[in-house]
């Protein structure tokens, strides 16, 4: 299995250390990963990799695997790895600084921060009237040719098995066929749609909210908007990065620590400021002033801990829709 990025390490010139295996790029995790190692003197190496690839190479490696701790970029992959068993329950004291919705059911995991799905548009190409109110609209025949997504996405896996669990099979499989059949545009990432919509090549895409939000800091100028679908529409699901230690780590303590750190007042700062995403934690606010609140984001309820559980049948899902080729 290739991961991107291999093992990096973060010294902290004492004498603990631990390994985490991380499906967050280098820049948005690496910093608060070197300030823990500053802080604290444990050393921390690191394997970057897809999410879901981690979560796979986990399950594999077993009670072998060197990691201590796992940063995943869905919580569908860190829900697979918790219902195999890989997890071990975290100190309720780092489970209470998180709401609940936003933490694993059976306190294996916690969540780090948050990012809503939205469609983001092309502002010169419609109008806020023009959007639709729900992500079933986008199968419609105007839309044809016009939408952008990222099917190999673990953010879009994510929202495609929420889909399921919300409407049931038939009906997101149907949505998925309609999304080939009316020429939906396949792209590698959420950053390409985004760069996609901003430069007119199509009017709209589904991402997550903060990449459009970087996009703007980078270049105030660009075309490319954020918007939320209509109330309860599963179109606005909200998702979060997670945190949570295997329960083979030979260094339970000190993985913990960690944990405990990314929910630091710092690291939420970190997280609202640099990657533009919600703090879950200490009561640190979001960066963007315009950034609706969390807690008025009325998003279906879905269980989170329940995504991983489905992640293999969402993928062959999508495939067998033909939106990987």
């Amino acid at each position: 299995m290739l991961l991107a990025g291999g093992l990096a390490a973060c010294g902290g010139g004492g004498g603990e250390r631990i390994t985490v295996y991380s499906g967050r790029n280098p820049e948005l995790i690496g910093p608060l990963l070197e300030r823990f190692a500053r802080r604290t003197g444990i050393s921390v190496d690191v394997r970057y990799g897809e999410s879901t690839d981690l979560a796979l190479l986990l399950a594999e490696e077993g009670d072998r695997s060197p990691a201590d701790v796992f940063i995943s970029q869905s919580p569908g992959a860190m829900g697979y790895v918790d219902g195999r068993g890989r997890l071990r329950p975290l100190p309720e004291a780092i489970l209470q600084r998180v709401p609940e919705r936003f933490r694993a059911t059976d306190g294996d995991w916690v969540g780090l921060s948050g990012r809503v799905r939205v469609l983001v548009y092309n502002r010169n190409r419609l109008t806020v009237s023009e959007l639709p109110r729900s992500v079933f609209e986008l199968t419609e025949a105007r839309w044809r040719g016009r939408v952008g997504i990222a099917p190999t996405n673990a953010s879009f896996q994510d929202f495609v098995t929420a889909l399921r669990e919300l409407v049931g099979d038939d009906r997101t499989r149907g949505f998925l066929e309609g999304l080939r059949a009316n020429g939906a545009q396949i792209y590698a990432n959420n950053v390409a749609i985004v760069e996609a919509v901003g430069r007119g090549e199509v009017d709209v895409g589904l991402v997550n909210h903060y990449y459009n939000e970087r996009a703007k800091s980078e270049d105030p100028g660009v075309a490319s908007e954020n918007h939320l679908f209509a109330p309860g529409d599963p179109g606005s699901l909200i998702l979060v990065t997670a945190a949570g230690v295997l329960r083979s780590s030979r260094s339970p303590g000190p993985a913990e620590r960690l944990v405990s750190f990314l929910l630091s007042r710092p690291a939420q700062s970190f997280f609202a400021r640099e990657t533009f995403e919600y703090p879950l934690a200490a009561g640190v606010r979001p960066a963007v002033r315009d950034l609706p609140r969390l807690e008025d984001i009325a998003s279906p309820k879905v269980d989170l801990s329940s995504l991983g559980d489905e992640l293999a049948r969402t993928r062959r899902m999508i495939q067998r829709a033909g939106l990987e080729g």
